[in-house]
């Protein structure tokens, strides 16, 4: 498991944790000095009984990074922070551009939908409208103090070290927090990213330091790449082995920690810049195209609109404020009723028909419409999906993985769309 590591010297090392200091402060310090003690053929290494076998330097132990609780000295400042944070555009003031919004939401309501990649001309408002979606953001549960948001519910999402504690009987504190936005940068590094040992402290304090990476603050959240075209491969590549498999491994000098890491990967870029490979844009649940706005009329009022938010965010922030808890009422009965939301099996029988027609490679299509359909029906109150729901997502689902050549463009869904009516009537 994710929590155990194997390490091997001349000298024993046992590696045990030590609490962190704060939230902001998520480094797991673990220490290779042995305390003395000896008991019936086991010695007692920085408080760990380990077994000892003679001719054998070996040892096999599991670690764990206990996170003190917030104070609310913490809670106030950091509650000011976040307070003080440049003022965030509302997203029911977003004009226009519905395929966009109503792939994000979607994702909201099931993140297991898989992500969506936005694409489109520059200045169509890409960037903003991902951004606005964080005031619409659900709260999760999250044990206290732990930096990958561990679900106190659901092992899948929990860290190694949350489930041992777990198992034991301990009780473990709980808060409700709402989904991370995480933002990745083009110029981060993969350790930046992935996170990172401390090798350098290990050789001069005698200790060995982990830094939970962005992955880990994504995990349970969003994960944001702007220009995600023009990302570098090795950091591509990680995104891809994170988002397949929830985990994010960390491996440095004989050293290897995981951690959970399931998140929405959210991106956007523009085609002129260059596609993405075929293997990454099937990493995302959907696809949604964003085009300029060709009326004049819809043009200057998102002029004015723009402009009365530079002005004044917070007063345009607050008249959008009854739209905003309207709109995140309704996320959080779809996400409450999603469970309930049956589909037909000739409607899932046919959802197949037309990806089998269409030579989409792999499952993930198939699974991706099925799960999309059920979260639209979700969103407009409905306990069933209908045939309506089914051609409002399929595009979105199904068009990024029809290109099979790198150098191909992207099909603008009207060869899914042929089919769907093909098959459906």
């Amino acid at each position: 498991m994710a929590s155990l590591l194997g390490t091997s010297s001349s000298a024993a090392a046992i590696l045990a944790s030590t609490p962190f200091s704060s939230r902001s402060s998520k480094s797991a310090v673990f220490s290779f000095f042995p305390s003395s003690g000896q008991s019936q053929g086991r010695k007692f290494y920085g408080g760990i009984r380990v077994p000892i076998k003679k001719g054998r330097s070996q040892f096999h132990v599991a670690i764990s990074n206990v996170a003190t609780e917030i104070s609310p000295a913490q809670e106030q400042a950091q509650k000011l922070a976040e307070d003080s944070q440049r003022p965030v555009y509302p997203f029911p003031a977003i004009v226009g551009q519905d395929e966009m919004k109503l792939c994000l939401l979607l994702n909201v309501i099931d993140p297991k939908i898989g992500g969506v990649m936005i694409m489109g001309d520059r200045g169509t408002g890409k960037s903003t409208t991902v951004r606005s979606l964080v005031d619409l953001l659900p709260e999760i549960k999250v044990i206290s103090g732990d930096p990958f948001n561990s679900d106190p519910d659901d092992q899948e999402v929990m860290s190694a070290e949350v489930r041992d504690k777990l198992r034991k009987g301990e009780k473990l504190p709980v808060s409700l927090t709402k989904i991370n936005m995480v933002d990745l940068p083009l110029g981060a590094t993969e350790d930046r990213v992935c996170g990172t040992i401390d090798i350098e402290k290990a050789l001069t304090e005698g200790v060995k330091a982990f830094e939970p990476g962005l992955l880990a603050k994504a995990n349970r959240g969003i994960l944001y790449v702007d220009e995600v075209n023009l990302l570098d491969d090795h950091l591509v590549d990680v995104l891809l082995d994170s988002a397949a498999s929830g985990w994010n491994t960390v491996e440095r000098e004989g050293i290897s920690i995981s951690h959970p890491a399931r998140f929405i990967l959210i991106g956007s870029g523009n085609p002129e810049e260059g596609e993405l490979r075929p293997q990454l844009l099937d990493r995302f649940g959907m696809h949604a195209q964003v085009g300029t706005v060709r009326d004049a009329e819809l043009r200057v009022k998102i002029v004015e609109e723009r402009g009365r938010f530079d002005r004044n965010p917070k007063e345009f922030r607050e008249s959008y404020k009854g739209e905003q808890e309207k709109l995140q009422n309704q996320i959080s009965s779809a996400r409450s009723a999603l469970s309930s939301v049956t589909i037909d099996h000739d409607l899932r029988v046919k959802i197949s028909k037309v990806c089998a027609e269409l030579n989409v490679d792999g499952l993930r299509g198939d699974i991706v419409t099925n799960r999309a359909a059920r979260a639209l029906a979700a969103l407009k109150g409905r306990d069933k999906v209908t045939v309506e729901d089914i051609a409002t997502v399929i595009p979105n689902c199904l068009r990024h993985r029809l290109r099979k050549d790198p150098l191909e463009s992207i099909d603008s869904g009207l060869l899914v769309v042929e089919k769907f009516y093909e098959v459906f009537g």
